[in-house]
């Protein structure tokens, strides 16, 4: 049994942030499953939202954020992300991460601010068009170089030890967690009082996505078996434009293209966002997605476009190097003609409920980042603002975690018992089972709903959880029964959220209640397992 004052389960922005503050006060496990710097900050490419700009203001990044969230948001959660969001970016540039900056009127240099959709102001911190991976970079150099830091690569977190499981007579309480060596395929025991979820979301859930392989969704899905609560997970994001190509499917084009004057066009050339929001381009993000899902099925083509081709080719390639030279390897050329795009899974709005301290229901247990349900997105995300959510709670968590820590608690944890399990004979089971989960979610769970489509996934989820269930106990584990395990579990958790919600609102859409039920509208819808 290996034992830390803290254990963190992920490696992006909140993960690492984490890491480095409760590391000044113990020492500390960092379980990553792939390189220390895979994960969903890594691809992010559009910013930090945050007020810094002496034209802008709380109250209006605060209004701009609730106006998003469709009445769902908790404003407390809103005002305490916003307002303490500058001190977090200030300590980013300590950190040595390195934001755009542009010539300002007397001649110094400031921070060249980007706009998105559904935003007021120009707030956008960004680092050309791969803020995430500069974010990244940053912190991981930190983290590599601390000594109090053990960082475990190609480990994936399988599930949480807690004193209610175990039969301890005490308030139930997170004690450690089973972990995977995905090189060996033995399983350590971890033992730590102190354990934070920050694993990111559950886009390969979907068939189509902007995520890497990585979000499987993985933290919900062990929070929800250790008995923790689990809150708004019908509210998954489809980012409006996705790169639509046959040979690369989960490229994101960035907001900050349509934040910089770019339009949508239809098969014949024609705008139309027009005709679904007065803010066009720049209406919040599940707007967009359904304007164009609308647009696609009414003529029946496979995509829309988005043109910046208008602007001048400099500003283009210099303001988006990355997106341009990605589009460029494929015979595109952004600076000469649209860009075919979809719609794909973006972000999960939903997760394990939190409070302003990013602690869970379940003691011992913090969720930080994309894994977290916090009160800021409500019912839609506002663009940028994950990024800022993910270092303000990792603060307020680690501060939480360092002024109640106590002496760790002595127990006798059972090592892992594997059994009497065999290797996996037939691998093709398991990727069948992945695939249908995927096109299950995308055809019956997507950005427009119905009863019977949402029903008739629960059906289909229930046998496979069952199936999935049979592998997990009869096979050794592996990264990919683990990972099948955990989308078969956040799979159903978003249809049985989507089923309990019976109106439409922001990333909700039913057609079976078009309409938002103002007279009682459930701000959380929660789940915690029995």
């Amino acid at each position: 049994m290996k034992e830390f004052d803290t254990l963190i389960i992920g490696s992006g922005i909140a993960g690492l942030s984490f890491a480095l503050k409760a590391a000044e006060q113990g020492t500390v496990a960092l379980v990553t499953k792939q390189r220390l710097a895979d994960s969903n900050t890594a691809w992010a490419q559009g910013g930090i939202a945050c007020v810094v700009s002496p034209e802008d203001s709380f109250d209006l990044h605060i209004r701009d954020t609730l106006v998003a969230g469709a009445g769902l948001c908790d404003e407390e959660a809103v005002r305490t992300v916003v307002t303490e969001g500058p001190a977090r970016i200030a300590e980013l540039i300590a950190l040595g991460v390195h934001f755009d900056e542009r010539a300002a009127t007397n001649g110094s240099r400031e921070l060249d601010l980007g706009r998105e959709g559904g935003h007021s102001k120009r707030r956008v911190l960004h680092a050309h068009d791969a803020t995430g991976r500069e974010v990244e970079r940053a912190l991981v150099e930190r983290v590599v170089a601390h000594p109090g830091i053990t960082v475990m690569e190609n480990h994936m977190a399988v599930d949480f030890l807690t004193t209610g499981k175990l039969g301890f007579a005490m308030q139930d309480s997170c004690v450690g967690c089973y972990v995977l060596d995905c090189t060996t395929g033995s399983v350590e025991l971890i033992r730590s009082d102190v354990n934070v979820l920050a694993s990111g979301g559950c886009g390969k859930v979907y068939l189509y996505t902007t995520n890497p392989d990585i979000a499987t969704g993985d933290g919900v899905a062990m929070a929800w078996r250790a008995g923790a609560v689990i809150a708004n997970m019908e509210f998954v994001q489809f980012h409006p434009t996705c790169l639509y190509h046959p040979e690369v499917r989960s490229f994101l084009i960035s907001e900050a293209v349509r934040g910089e004057g770019a339009v949508l066009l239809d098969a014949n050339g024609k705008r139309f966002m027009e005709n679904h929001h007065p803010l066009r381009e720049l209406a919040p993000r599940d707007i967009v997605a359904r304007a164009i899902d609308s647009e696609m099925k009414r003529s029946g083509a496979n995509c829309v476009y988005l043109d910046i081709s208008f602007k001048p080719a400099d500003f283009v390639t210099s303001r988006f190097p990355t997106i341009h030279e990605k589009c460029l390897s494929l015979g595109l050329d952004m600076t000469r003609s649209p860009i075919p795009v979809v719609p794909a899974a973006h972000y999960q709005c939903g997760g394990v409920k939190t409070d302003l301290n990013g602690e869970t229901s379940l003691r011992g247990l913090y969720a930080i980042g994309e894994a977290a349900s916090t009160g800021l997105h409500g019912a839609n995300r506002l663009a940028s603002n994950s990024l800022l959510e993910a270092l303000v709670f990792a603060e307020r968590a680690a501060q939480k975690a360092g002024r109640h820590r106590k002496p760790r608690q002595e127990f006798t944890l059972p090592e892992w018992r594997p059994g009497l399990v065999t290797d996996v004979d037939e691998m093709v089971v398991i990727y069948h089972n992945w695939s249908e989960i995927r096109r299950l979610m995308w055809n019956y769970v997507g950005i427009v709903r119905t009863e019977k489509r949402l029903q008739r996934a629960a059906t289909r989820l229930r046998n496979l959880h069952a199936e999935v269930q049979e592998f997990y106990w009869n096979f050794k584990v592996t990264r990919d029964l683990l990972e099948l395990r955990n989308l078969v579990t956040v799979a159903s958790l978003i249809v049985d959220c989507a089923l309990s919600r019976r109106e439409s609102r922001g990333l909700h859409f039913i057609l079976d209640h078009p309409e938002p039920d103002n007279s009682h509208p459930p701000r959380d819808t929660t789940f915690r397992r029995t």
